[in-house]
């Protein structure tokens, strides 16, 4: 399962680089608001430290608006994957840049339906959000499996990334349930590597190395 880090902090995408773990990175407006910054120019300089997908979202919500928004995203770099909702404008918008070799990521994906018909489209992505479906009552990881399933049953090759994660067991359920990409906060990617046995057991070691040798 490949790992993306969903920020548009410059910071934290450097940080999980660094790691050496990152496959690429997925942004969105709410993401973009909170770091103040001209949208072209923070999916630039991701792009010069990440060389795998760069999610950049447009804000059009007609397809004629989407086309002309996701143009000049792409044009950002060749890594730039123009981020699309999965709605009727959002799969004309699919299916015209699948026709022009420009990837999509079509996100806000609420049931397998939608991911069916993305994928016929020839969506290079399709985000299925977990967390929000919990937020509601449902278990947003039979979304996942259902996904997965019908994609296997057809052999469409749109990649399923798992969107809305909110923690690391959502990240194992991802996995275990075949998501082909998983894409978490900052703080997620880092609680991957925490268990307080680790914690307790180099503090033992420790211990015990200085009891013997001083």
């Amino acid at each position: 399962m490949q790992l993306y880090i969903d920020t548009a902090n410059l910071d934290e995408i450097k940080a999980a680089h660094d790691f050496g773990v990152l496959d690429g990175v997925t942004t969105n407006p709410t993401l973009i608001a909170k770091e103040k910054i001209d949208y072209s120019t923070r999916l630039a300089e991701i792009c010069r430290v990440v060389s795998g997908p760069v999610s950049a979202e447009v804000i059009a919500t007609d397809t004629k608006a989407m086309l002309a928004e996701g143009k000049r995203l792409a044009s950002i770099a060749p890594n730039i994957v123009v981020k699309l909702p999965s709605t009727v404008d959002g799969l004309r918008a699919c299916k015209a840049f699948s026709d022009q070799g420009i990837k999509t990521n079509m996100t806000l994906c609420f049931q397998s339906l939608q991911a069916w018909m993305v994928a016929k489209a020839g969506a290079f992505l399709v985000s299925p959000f977990i967390g929000r479906l919990d937020d509601i009552g449902e278990d947003g990881m039979n979304l996942i499996r259902d996904i997965r399933r019908v994609y296997d049953n057809y052999g469409y090759k749109t990649l399923v990334l798992a969107a809305s994660v909110r923690h690391s067991n959502h990240l194992l359920q991802c996995a275990l349930a075949g998501a082909d990409v998983a894409t978490c906060p900052f703080k997620v990617i880092q609680d991957c590597m925490k268990h307080p046995l680790t914690d307790q057991g180099i503090e033992r070691f420790l211990a015990d190395y200085k009891k013997a040798f001083g």
